[in-house]
């Protein structure tokens, strides 16, 4: 039994299907892709995703779910990243022939977005990420990388500027609560591992259309998926789980998958199964991140690029959803730990988001405005935390336990489980696919992307 429809559930599912299982996949809602989904919108008529999914090249386990459910041709892949300058300009990230980690130095020393001592500075601290021990890297889990960049003499403007959009982004935290491990892992496996590890992939179908291939495949493989089936209890006989309770009927599995969030788990885990298990005893020191994904449509064309970083600004990212045959343009800006957002109107949201967006575009203010849609994803992502890295718990019940060891038959999935990577649609799938080998055995996670031989050479 798997409980939740999201990447890791799906993921968890995919994965079962190799070692001969007969994952049955319980999904509250009426979609597949839990977090990572799309809803119509009534006003406008069209279908919108709750936000803006990206990858990169590293998410080695994503892009192996993606070909399995046969939809690795619907990620479009850029190797040139846009930043926009104050003055207007752009700045482009492109790697060059040189061998990783030197493929984007020389677009680090064209930016005109930085001056040369933040250059300098950015430098310094790429060097040592590349040479962190693994030792050094995780006991970075326990402190903030806003007190790491301290150490290595970066200034107020180059976090604001560089550290700030790529960090805040990828890990949906600001710099001074998101762990130290998970920002270094993000440059050294996402942006100095490769060329191809750096390379950035948006999908180009909403986002409900990306998963649910996922059924036809688990049926086709002896599964079942079924929607609008909400779980509402874990049953138990003595100390091992035996299957699930649903706003349906009872069902029996040899064993159960809960891939969902871990509030959502709290809430059908009773008493009796939340004391047994050593795993959920830390649970209340993981929290929750918010993102904002606002659709913004015009009925003329103002954005000629695939994408546009925005740093310094309250708008981290724009991204081009294209041309309709009307001639109106539909853009989506994202902002990423957006809390300072969640309590704002719709009026406060579209005068701020479109102010920055002027910014980038000069011709969008002599547009008419069609739509704009603000999405609040209150709870889009667990809050990676140095001290939610403590919290986060493995895939597999232990046997060892001052109770007798965890619940047995009953595995975890989800991005706050222990994955080795920060919430992000990746670190789900990792989940998933470690949960489906605690279960049945077989292999695990997907291997990384070899670095380049001058990465392998250079870091420890």
């Amino acid at each position: 039994m798997v409980i939740g429809g999201g990447l890791a559930g799906l993921a968890a599912a995919i994965r079962l299907l190799d070692r001969g299982c007969r994952p049955i996949v319980l999904e509250s809602r009426r979609r597949l892709g839990g977090r990572a989904s799309s809803f119509d919108d009534a006003q406008s008529g069209r279908t919108l995703d709750n936000c803006q999914h990206v990858l990169m090249g590293c998410c080695a386990n994503l892009l192996d779910l993606y070909e399995r459910i046969g939809v690795g041709d619907a990620i479009e892949w850029h190797e040139d990243v846009r930043w926009l300058r104050p003055d207007g300009g752009r700045d482009v990230m492109r790697p060059s022939r040189l061998p990783a980690p030197l493929h984007l130095a020389g677009s680090l020393r064209r930016m005109r977005l930085l001056d040369r001592a933040m250059k300098r500075q950015v430098r310094r601290a790429m060097w040592r990420m590349l040479r962190m021990s693994a030792a050094a890297r995780l006991a970075a889990a326990s402190r903030t990388f806003d007190a790491l960049l301290d150490d290595w003499k970066q200034g107020p403007e180059v976090r604001r500027l560089f550290w700030e959009p790529i960090v805040v982004s990828a890990c949906n935290l600001s710099l001074d609560r998101v762990s130290a491990r998970h920002a270094v892992q993000v440059f050294r496996e996402g942006f100095m591992a490769g060329r191809w590890q750096a390379t950035m992939g948006v999908p180009t179908v909403p986002l409900v259309e990306l998963y649910e291939p996922a059924a036809r495949c688990i049926a086709e493989g002896g599964g079942e998926v079924r929607c609008g089936w909400s779980a509402s209890g874990i049953a138990l006989d003595g100390r091992r789980a035996i299957g699930v309770e649903t706003n349906r009927q009872f069902v029996r599995g040899e064993a159960v998958c809960a891939a969902i969030p871990w509030e959502r788990l709290e809430a059908i885990a009773d008493d009796r199964l939340m004391a047994m298990d050593a795993r959920l005893q830390g649970l209340e020191q993981l929290g929750h991140s918010p993102i904002l994904g606002v659709h913004v449509v015009v009925d003329g064309p103002v954005m000629d690029e695939p994408h546009l970083v925005l740093p310094g600004r309250g708008v981290h990212w724009v991204f081009n959803k294209g041309v309709d045959a009307s001639g109106a343009q539909h853009l989506h800006a994202v902002v990423s730990a957006a809390d300072a957002w969640m309590d704002l109107g719709p009026d406060a949201i579209q005068q701020r988001v479109l102010d920055d967006l002027a910014a980038a575009f000069p011709d969008l203010p002599g547009r008419e405005l069609l739509l704009c849609r603000a999405v609040k994803e209150r709870r889009a992502t667990f809050a990676a935390t140095a001290d939610a890295e403590q919290a986060r718990p493995a895939a597999a019940p232990s046997p060892v336990g001052a109770m007798g060891g965890d619940i047995e038959g009953l595995y975890l999935a989800g991005d706050w489980c222990d994955s080795g990577w920060p919430a992000t649609m990746e670190g789900a799938v990792r989940s998933g696919y470690l949960a489906a080998q605690a279960i049945a055995g077989g292999p695990g996670v997907a291997a990384s992307p070899q670095p380049g031989w001058l990465f392998r050479l250079l870091s420890r």
